[in-house]
């Protein structure tokens, strides 16, 4: 028996599972149109290689990855594009992004796929490669671009795979139904995860224990692999992706860290899915499985859509009554957000499909004053303190906020939940930390104002001095000719002979070919000198410096994907833009870095 550890805090709010997973996954028709985001992942948006009026074919790619940081876009179904222009996405703050609008033909005709019969016999970069360009971006979380995580430092070994199958949201049964009818599928991506990782000491799937159908069907799929079916006790927010590497290994992700610098790898069991039929039937990522649930829908279940579909096309084929619907919300009740309008498209990320009745999911009460009980703290499963969190959010007390850690919070709502005075915590906090990071972008751009005056300043003075010192060389080298004129003439005028000879064109010659011969001789010198220093470098030292050249990249890489995300969670377009040109170069250095170290 595998020991289980217990995350700290957490909550149990009513499941409400049994109303989606009592049926088969079944399949949406087709939409008379798509809206294909163009970011539907962490990192740059992908850029369209497609133009308005062209035909095409379902998985054919439209926009292509603009970086290591990005993914790929394919066509989830054939027909031609009509629009390259602005719609509005699934996102909290109810923006509008850059989409791909294909009108379908109504046929879904494939283009035509490179299926490959054994994918671990391919090379491992071909079959990065391959995940890369089917767009493949992690389905459980924030969409990040599967292959990178694929592809982790040199210096951070992974010992740990782990398929996310928790589910812990509420309503939320897309993976449950997934693993029930697609386990094998599912374990042979593990598979080839692993394979891909160098075969991690421990291949981990984790499934909370209210899906035993799940649990069974993943067990039986998994006989004779290496791989562990884990199943643990039902607590929200267990799924959390620092909370489930806790529960099955003990293992603390540090703050700011990513999982691989503990020698974890987590992926979703629906992206292990999608890279299985990525590398074997050459299938980009083009639909997924979606919850579609509440109680002004007639038909409850989960379906799999197209990517692109309008969520008005969905709510009309299960029977949805607007007028029994309190509201809509993309994604579960504890972290999904509202929809303003049902047209929006479903994405990569897109997991359920939420539309309750009144009675199902009735407005909230008034906040209150908050009376201190403490219970917020209590539930919070990252062990901060929302209380004094909150305070400090109505002060706006940035540093105090960033003293209690707010940004290890995982807004997962659980404070919320608990509150009995309804106080809508993570809101405060999702403001205070677009304020603070506001703020940190304005003090950002001062600096660099600020950076790049004095840099100014530096350089004219720099100018100003070489200037200065190539008039004081000129001068002195004026004096020292005029002052060995002037003993020339001296000694011209002390030996008549003398100076005849020194006069005479051959003797000139002569000294030019000595100075000549003694200049090349001086280059030859260095140049051995040169190739004595190469010969003595030190392999293994040289080998080490290029690791921590690619490290250096790869953390300054991570570091200014951290500052797009901020930049795009408070709408900053024209710091997203500039970071977003900051990747490519970062990614240049990093691929640079790698091809270095591969020549040694």
């Amino acid at each position: 028996m595998r020991k289980i550890w217990d995350i700290p805090g957490g909550v149990h709010p009513p499941e409400n599972k049994a109303q989606s997973n009592h049926r088969p996954i079944a399949q949406v028709a087709l939409p008379k149109q798509v809206i294909l985001p163009l970011n539907q992942h962490i990192g740059a948006a992908a850029i369209p290689c497609v133009s308005v009026g062209e035909r095409v074919l379902k998985g054919q790619v439209i926009a292509t990855a603009q970086g290591l940081i990005s993914a790929p876009l394919h066509a989830s179904t054939s027909g031609t594009v009509s629009a390259i222009e602005s719609r509005l996405i699934p996102h909290p703050s109810g923006m509008s992004a850059d989409c791909i609008i294909i009108d379908c033909d109504g046929q879904d005709t494939w283009v035509p796929l490179k299926p490959c019969e054994d994918p671990l016999a391919e090379d491992k970069k071909a079959l990065i490669e391959k995940i890369r360009n089917a767009g493949i971006a992690g389905m459980g979380g924030a969409g990040f671009p599967c292959a990178v995580k694929l592809s982790p430092r040199a210096n951070s070994p992974i010992d740990t795979l782990i398929l996310n199958g928790t589910e812990c949201e509420p309503y939320i049964t897309a993976d449950d139904m997934l693993m029930r009818e697609r386990a094998e599928e599912i374990i042979q991506g593990a598979q080839v995860l692993a394979h891909l990782l160098g075969q991690p000491k421990e291949i981990l799937v984790g499934i909370e224990d209210n899906k035993p159908e799940a649990i069974a069907a993943m067990q039986s799929a998994a006989e004779g692999t290496p791989i562990s079916i884990v199943g643990f006790p039902t607590k929200y927010p267990s799924g959390g992706e620092k909370q489930l590497i806790y529960i099955l290994t003990g293992k603390e992700v540090p703050s700011k860290a990513l999982p691989a610098s503990v020698g974890v790898v987590l992926q979703n069991v629906g992206t292990a899915l999608a890279a299985w039929r990525a590398v074997r039937y050459g299938e980009p990522l083009v639909s997924r499985v979606t919850t579609v649930v509440g109680e002004s829908l007639s038909v409850q279940q989960n379906v799999e859509v197209v990517l692109g579909t309008p969520v008005d096309h969905i709510l009309a084929e299960h029977g949805y009554q607007s007028a029994n619907s309190s509201h809509l919300i993309i994604g579960g009740p504890m972290m999904g957000h509202a929809m303003e309008q049902s047209q929006i498209p479903v994405i990569k990320t897109t997991n359920c499909i939420l539309a309750p009745s009144p009675q199902e999911m009735p407005e909230q009460a008034p906040a209150q004053a908050c009376i201190r009980c403490g219970m917020c703290a209590e539930a919070c499963p990252a062990s901060l303190l929302p209380q004094q969190l909150y305070w400090y959010a109505q002060a706006e007390d940035f540093d105090k906020l960033n003293d209690h850690n707010l940004f290890d919070c995982i807004e997962c709502g659980a404070c919320s939940y608990v509150c009995p005075s309804n106080i809508p915590l993570v809101q405060y906090y999702r403001a205070s930390k677009g304020a603070i990071r506001q703020a940190d972008n304005e003090k950002l751009k001062s600096d660099r104002s600020r950076e790049r005056f004095e840099f100014r300043q530096t350089r004219l003075a720099k100018v100003e001095a070489e200037k200065e010192e190539r008039r004081q060389a000129r001068k002195r080298a004026a004096e020292e000719a005029k002052k060995k004129q002037a003993e020339k003439a001296a000694k011209a005028a002390e030996n008549p002979e003398t100076a005849t000879e020194a006069a005479s064109p051959e003797k000139a010659a002569t000294d030019t070919n000595k100075e000549k011969t003694t200049v090349n001789n001086n280059d030859l010198v260095m140049a051995a000198m040169a190739k004595a220093n190469n010969a003595e470098v030190d392999p293994a030292k040289e080998k080490a410096k290029r690791e921590r050249a690619l490290s250096g990249a790869e953390s300054s890489l991570e570091r200014v994907l951290r500052q797009l995300q901020e930049a795009k969670d408070i709408s900053d377009d024209a710091r997203a833009e500039t970071l977003q040109a900051r990747i490519k170069q970062v990614e240049l250095k990093v691929k640079e870095a790698k091809e270095k170290l591969e020549a040694l």
